[in-house]
C-alpha cells in the first residue's frame, strides 16, 4: 500500500522520527493495567514499539479510512483495530478492567479526549500523549504559575501530571507550527472529591474565565451570594490549589442564593 496522506480537517501530523516514537512508547509504566489503547495511530510509527512491549491487551482506535486499512494490512497481530472516533467511543463495552491511554493527539481535539478521559477516570489509569506543548505545560503547571488553568486543576484533581520531554516540529510531516509536549498522567488516590463535583468545575470555570481578576468579581458574575466573607474572594483563580478549589465550592454551595 502506498503511503498514506496527513488530512488537515483531521488535524494529522504524522511523526517520522522512529527514535522519538520508541521513547513516546517507553513512557508507559505498565503499572495497575493490562489493556492499553492507541488513539490516531495514523501510520503506525508509534503503534511498531508499543506492539514489541507486548501488553496483553493492546488495541488502537482510527478515525481515518485510510489509515484504518493500511494498519491492517501493516499489522496483522494487533487484537483489533477500532475503526471510529475516540471522542464518541464507548470506552466501558471495550474495556470491562482498568486500561492506558497513549497517542499523538490532535491538537483541535486534545482538550475533548482529556475531558472524555476525566469523564472514565475510574477507567483509565495512566495517560501518556503528545499534545502542543502550551497545552502540555498548563497541563503539569502548578499553582501560582501563568500557565495554570482549568485544565491544570481539573486533572491535577484525579491524576499526577508530569512532562516528560519537548519535541521540535521538524519530525512531522507535515511540521506543525508549534513545538509538542509529551506528559504522563497516572491515576492518584483520590475516588471522589469532597465537594458537588459538577459545581466544582463550574467554580474552577467561573474563576478562570476571568483570570485577572480576583475570584470575588469572577465568583459574584457566575453566583448569587448570600455574603462574600470568604477568605480566598481576596485570591486570583491561579493562587488556589485543587483542595482550595474544593473548599471554594462547598463555601459557594452553603452561600448560593437560589432561584425561586
Amino acid at each position: 500500500m502506498n503511503k498514506i496522506r496527513p488530512k488537515k480537517n483531521l488535524g494529522q501530523h504524522f511523526l517520522r522520527d522512529r527514535n522519538i516514537a520508541q521513547r513516546i512508547a517507553g513512557t508507559l509504566t505498565g503499572e495497575g493495567y493490562n489493556s492499553v489503547l492507541e488513539i490516531g495511530p495514523g501510520t503506525g510509527i508509534l503503534t511498531e514499539f508499543l506492539l514489541k512491549r507486548n501488553f496483553p491487551d493492546f488495541r488502537v482506535i482510527e478515525i481515518d479510512n485510510e489509515s484504518f486499512y493500511f494498519l491492517r494490512e501493516k499489522y496483522p497481530d494487533i487484537r483489533e483495530i477500532i475503526r471510529g472516533d475516540f471522542l464518541s467511543m464507548d470506552i466501558d463495552s471495550y474495556f470491562p478492567d482498568k486500561l492506558a491511554i497513549i497517542g499523538n493527539f490532535p491538537y483541535n481535539i486534545s482538550s475533548q479526549i482529556l475531558f472524555k478521559i476525566l469523564d472514565h477516570r475510574n477507567r483509565v489509569v495512566e495517560v501518556c500523549g503528545m499534545l502542543q506543548k502550551e497545552v502540555a505545560e498548563r497541563i503539569c503547571s502548578s499553582p501560582g504559575s501563568k500557565t495554570y488553568g482549568i485544565l491544570s486543576v481539573l486533572i491535577q484533581a484525579f491524576y499526577s501530571a508530569e512532562y516528560l520531554f519537548t519535541v521540535d516540529p521538524d519530525v512531522f510531516i507535515p511540521p506543525p507550527k508549534v513545538r509538542s509536549g509529551v506528559i504522563r498522567l497516572r491515576r492518584n488516590d483520590v475516588s471522589s472529591l469532597d465537594c458537588n463535583e459538577r459545581l466544582f468545575i463550574r467554580v474552577v470555570k467561573a474563576g478562570f474565565n476571568q483570570r485577572r481578576k480576583t475570584l470575588r468579581n469572577s465568583i459574584r458574575s457566575m453566583f448569587r451570594l448570600k455574603n462574600e466573607d470568604y477568605r480566598d474572594l481576596i485570591l486570583r483563580p491561579e493562587q488556589l490549589s485543587v483542595s482550595q478549589f474544593v473548599e471554594l465550592t462547598n463555601w459557594v454551595e452553603d452561600n448560593m442564593i437560589l432561584s425561586e
